[in-house]
């Protein structure tokens, strides 16, 4: 049987390089995408070799040239990992409208334009696609300091489980992956800020990116199949 193939953006660092090791341990053809080149990605490069893009998520033209090239190089794309999302906390009275819209745009309008490109493959694979929420949407609870990023990420839940409704007669499962508090050393400071005050009511081991990463990789199996349409949150009981 051929390899799966997976492709996975925002995979230079934390969460998404976490989900691309982790598919490439079970023995999957990875290819990750970063935007902008910097120190690590030299490093990015040996690891993956020849199935590294650099491109914008929030650009129409460059998901679909990676895309294309994802299909050109290995013919395939059983698996489609959206790991982009922009976190910016604030009061709502003091965000600027154009941080409103970046916001925007990161989390929610980027992974209806990487649907876009990438269901035509996967619909050919009846394979899965994944992205990134935050834990405690349930509820539509107020949120203060993170308004903006908590709407983006309800709003990306409602497109997730249309797109599970409209893709499930082509056999595509869509869910959603929603993070708590997640130290690694890109988060921003405001999650370490949470860890330290001991948010995360399931006591023991802090939760680190390879957990999150394993239940991206479930979503994405087998033993999954009748699994669509979810939010599944790994947060520890945060936000209940």
């Amino acid at each position: 049987m051929a390899p799966h193939v997976a492709l996975i953006t925002g995979s230079a660092r934390g969460l998404g390089l976490a989900c691309a090791r982790r598919f490439a341990l079970r023995g999957d053809l990875v290819h990750v995408v970063y935007r902008t080149r910097n120190a690590e990605t030299p490093a990015l490069e040996r690891e993956f070799g020849q199935r590294v893009h650099q491109g914008d998520a929030t650009s129409e033209v460059d998901l679909a040239r990676i895309v294309a090239d994802v299909l050109s190089r290995d013919g395939r794309v059983d698996h489609a990992v959206h790991a982009v999302g922009e976190f910016s906390p604030g009061p709502l009275a003091e965000f600027l409208p154009a941080d409103f819209r970046r916001m925007l745009s990161s989390n929610l309008e980027s992974a209806f334009l990487f649907a876009r490109a990438v269901l035509p493959a996967l619909r050919e694979q009846r394979g899965q696609l994944v992205f990134f929420g935050a834990a405690g949407l349930a509820g539509l609870r107020a949120r203060r300091e993170a308004a903006v990023y908590m709407a983006a990420k309800s709003g990306l839940v409602v497109l997730a489980r249309s797109l599970a409704l409209e893709e499930a007669p082509s056999c595509v499962r869509v869910n959603v992956v929603s993070p708590g508090i997640v130290g690694h050393p890109h988060a921003h400071a405001d999650t370490h800020e949470k860890l330290a005050q001991g948010m995360v009511p399931l006591g023991g081991a802090a939760i680190v990116p390879e957990d999150v990463a394993a239940a991206v990789a479930w979503l994405c199996s087998d033993d999954a199949k009748h699994i669509t349409g979810i939010d599944l949150e790994v947060a520890g009981g945060f936000g209940l």
